[in-house]
């Protein structure tokens, strides 16, 4: 028996920042009504469907400048629209979309059938996304054996 566990993937990413209500008016300003799952001891959580982001309240490092996390959407462009209204900068239509929160935490966001994560189909049904998937995405998880 292979005593080493299998990482099978990302259940929550924590993010540090100055205040916690702003962090939770600034996800509702780019992603829309966010579903906040709770608070508890200087920390709030915002569900992403079966997944969450905790919100740690108290920023102990610089603003990041290449580390970065993504999050996965059904509709890239209206995320870029929220970006720019917010002032932050967004890249061109169609093309990369990164971008700072007030703290400097760098936020990457992509389009869910243009990447391999993938939803089981009840999860995605139950929250009302399109589970179909790009041919590159597909030939991405084909080349891995997962399609």
């Amino acid at each position: 028996m292979d005593p080493m566990a299998k990482a099978v993937g990302i259940n929550h990413v924590a993010l540090e920042v100055g205040d916690l209500d702003e962090a939770i008016a600034f996800w509702e300003r780019i992603f829309g009504d966010v579903e906040l799952r709770g608070r508890s001891g200087g920390m709030a959580f915002i569900d992403l469907g079966d997944q969450f982001v905790a919100l740690a309240h108290g920023r102990t490092q610089p603003p990041d400048s290449h580390r970065h996390f993504g999050v996965v959407v059904d509709d890239k462009e209206a995320v870029r629209v929220n970006v720019l209204e917010a002032g932050l900068p967004a890249g061109s239509e169609g093309g990369h979309l990164r971008f700072k929160d007030p703290w400097g935490n760098n936020i990457e966001v992509v389009q869910y059938r243009d990447v391999q994560f993938t939803k089981a189909p009840e999860i995605a049904n139950r929250m009302g996304i399109d589970a179909a998937k790009s041919e590159r995405a597909i030939g991405e998880l084909r080349a891995k054996g997962l399609a």
